[in-house]
């Protein structure tokens, strides 16, 4: 009986190490003859992706031919080349926005049309500091009218992209794409009305899309083809690429209707003379001590005042340093531009001053520029 056992542990040992073998034979063959079978289940688990990009040529055609090409002249001498693009017809005449520097100090202006045709536009208006300007062209001459979008519903890294004439006339109506890169950037710029250059700060889209010279007062368009923005600045440098600016639609309508409308663009006034801090530390020795004093790196020195403007019936005095302006801290006079022009004439507007090495707070009652 117990060799009986032995010999039935033996079979089973053999039989074990047989069905061993085996196993590892026939693995080795599905590896060795069907190297794709295990490849071919694990691909089954993979989930495929398929990248479409359709482009925004619909959204491009929409637009393209309310695009024109502007041309200045200063006493019949060519002057400046631009944009601007036909944003509305109100009874026999069709509207035209751009920029003011486009415009600026031109005797003559005219706009190009996408089929060629080329007339002789009004200047209805312009604005320095918004740098906002309306054309007008007899109806007849349009074919398209650019549809408005609102730049406030846009997002980061939705697309955008930009019709404009940059460079010269060989590559006008060149179209460029990129997305929204930020929004409410505020970037300072030197604004010209001819003769005079004033430093401003401006409440822009930022884009990639390509903004070359010449591009200024074209549209900004979403991917449905609405402008969103007016094409209007680009930050060059080795360091810099890819930063473009336009100017929200919204500012510029509000801009655009009071120019129309033949209203005076009206803007509260200080009445005061100033300069950057930066820049006054350098212009005298006494500039200099009431810096130093007030112990500020960045600001604005109040120079004079005007006699019974509301810088002086509010408190504030020459030798002043503005530092803030409504909680909002001011760097320089562009700043300080832009903080006063978010008023009207009639509002009451906080000011933070240094005054030695005291910090004074004051209220002041806007009146109207001239």
């Amino acid at each position: 009986m117990t060799e009986q056992k032995s010999n039935n542990k033996l079979k089973n040992g053999i039989i074990l190490i047989i069905v061993f073998f085996l196993g590892v034979g026939t693995t080795y063959a599905l590896f060795h003859y069907f190297p794709t079978i295990i490849g071919t289940v694990e691909t089954k688990y993979k989930k495929d992706v398929t990248i479409t990009d359709t482009g925004i040529a619909d959204a491009v055609e929409k637009l393209y031919d309310a695009v024109i090409v502007i041309n200045t002249y200063v006493k019949d001498e060519a002057y400046a080349q631009g944009t601007g693009f036909v944003y509305k017809i109100s009874g026999d005449t069709a509207y035209i926005l751009t920029n003011n520097h486009v415009i600026n100090n031109a005797t003559d202006v005219y706009a190009t049309f996408t089929d060629g045709d080329r007339v002789k536009t009004k200047i209805v208006g312009n604005d320095i500091y918004s740098d906002i300007a309306v054309l007008s062209v007899d109806k007849k001459d349009v074919t398209t009218v650019a549809e408005l979008g609102k730049s406030e519903d846009s997002r980061l890294g939705d697309t955008v992209f930009a019709i404009g004439a940059p460079l010269d006339s060989a590559y006008s109506w060149s179209v460029t794409r990129g997305i929204v890169s930020g929004k409410d950037r505020l970037v300072e710029v030197e604004l010209s009305d001819g003769n005079n250059s004033t430093p401003m700060v401006v409440n822009t889209l930022q884009t990639d899309a390509a903004i070359n010279s010449g591009n200024s007062g074209g549209p900004l368009a979403n991917s449905n083809g609405e402008v969103i923005g007016i094409t209007s600045i680009k930050l060059a440098s080795e360091k810099i690429e890819g930063m473009g600016f336009a100017i929200p639609i919204e500012n510029a309508l509000d801009i655009a209707e009071e120019l129309i409308s033949g209203n005076k663009i009206s803007r509260p006034y200080l009445g005061i003379y100033m300069l950057d801090v930066t820049t006054a530390a350098y212009q005298s020795r006494e500039y200099r001590y009431l810096i130093e004093e007030a112990e500020v790196n960045q600001g604005v020195l109040v120079t004079e005042i005007e006699p019974k403007s509301s810088a002086a019936l509010g408190g504030i005095e020459a030798g002043d340093i503005i530092i803030e302006i409504d909680d909002n801290e001011i760097p320089s006079v562009a700043y300080l531009r832009y903080y006063l022009f978010k008023h009207k004439a009639g509002d009451d507007m906080e000011v933070t001053v240094k005054r030695g090495s005291e910090t004074k707070h004051l209220r002041i009652r806007l009146t109207a520029g001239n």
